[in-house]
């Protein structure tokens, strides 16, 4: 095996860094990474649904961070009409992400019907904008719909877009089942996949003693995970990375207790990664046999969907950590200003790889 690579510029085609302190914290942390490339995620308090909001949310990321190259989003909503899509692309946006109402951290202005979006939809193909869609449908106890399956259950969502808008690009976004894998290798080439680190690592036996395995969608089987595993070890070039990196502060990850122990909050979803991505996902391709595909999966695969080249003079290397003691260990909480602190997935734990600079 090898003991060091040099790869083009990673992308990372799902974060999250937030707004106000939370976001002063966590938007470094995506170059220290190794990633160059975010796309960035709109469900802010209130979502960016115009391209005011997002170019100066752009601006404030670039601000943080003038290394990276910020792709931005809208949020789908009804102030997204076909004329703002018009504008947000003559503006640079790269795409608008979908999320059903209330399955994840800020959906509450989430879609309920798809129809209703199918001129915005028209629209974006014209324009040559990315569709991305949180690949969950509401749960529903009558129709024993859950979180569980909430992802099968939408898949048919996503077919009937797909054929209803062939020159759309279409991203399902962090696939969690083999349904899903199976869903997009069956549909055409607009269609497309992200997967996220800790869901080639978790299954829900991981998640359920441990809240900050928590993520919308669920972590869910092992044949799911192997499924995740494999069509990247296969080099498929319609799965890529996104990492779906969305950090909590601490206190939302473990909700405090009132005196008689009932809880004040429920537990947020989601996972951090962004420090540790890179050499996270050489790690865990590496342990199923699919090192030799990491370019394609960090760079290569995801960058000819979106349209965006690698930059030169942005080359990563990656060599193996020491195998001294404490050697590779990720490092505990990150603590900014006000108090906040946010756990990285896989604290405590070694890495086999590490960026050198």
């Amino acid at each position: 095996m090898p003991d060091e690579m040099v790869m083009p510029a990673p992308a990372d085609f799902h974060v999250h860094v937030r707004q106000g302190k939370m976001c002063e914290l966590v938007t470094p942390q995506v170059a220290k990474g190794g990633v160059r490339t975010a796309y960035v995620m709109p469900n802010l308090v209130p979502p960016l649904t115009s391209t005011d909001a997002v170019l100066t949310y752009k601006a404030e990321l670039e601000r943080l961070d003038p290394s990276i190259q910020w792709l931005m989003t809208l949020y789908l909503h009804p102030d997204v009409t076909p004329e703002e899509i018009r504008t947000a692309a003559k503006a640079g946006i790269s795409g608008v992400k979908s999320y059903p109402r209330g399955v994840t951290t800020n959906s509450n202005s989430g879609i309920e019907d798809y129809g209703v979006y199918y001129p915005v939809f028209k629209a974006m193909e014209e324009e040559g904008m990315v569709l991305n869609l949180h690949g969950e449908v509401p749960s529903d106890p009558e129709k024993n719909i859950s979180i569980l399956n909430a992802e099968v259950h939408f898949l048919s969502h996503l077919k009937k877009l797909a054929y209803d808008f062939p020159n759309l690009r279409i991203v399902l976004e962090h696939a969690t089942t083999s349904n899903a894998v199976d869903t997009v290798l069956s549909l055409p080439a607009n269609v497309a996949c992200s997967i996220t680190a800790h869901h080639l690592y978790l299954t829900i036996d991981e998640v359920a003693p441990q809240p900050h395995h928590f993520c919308k969608p669920l972590a869910k089987e092992p044949k799911d995970r192997k499924a995740l595993q494999e069509v990247i070890k296969s080099g498929n070039p319609k799965f890529f990375l996104g990492s779906d990196s969305a950090p909590h502060p601490l206190s939302s990850k473990i909700p405090n207790l009132t005196q008689d122990g009932h809880s004040v909050s429920a537990c947020a979803a989601g996972v951090y990664t962004s420090p540790i991505l890179i050499p996270l996902v050489a790690t865990l391709l590496e342990s199923f046999g699919a090192l030799d595909q990491l370019q394609k999966f960090v760079c290569d695969n995801g960058r000819n969907f979106y349209k965006v080249p690698a930059q030169k003079g942005q080359e990563l290397r990656l060599v193996r950590t020491s195998r001294e003691e404490g050697q590779g260990i990720v490092k505990g909480t990150l603590k900014g200003e006000d108090g906040i602190e946010v756990l990285p997935f896989w604290t405590g734990k070694k890495l086999e790889w590490e960026i050198v600079n």
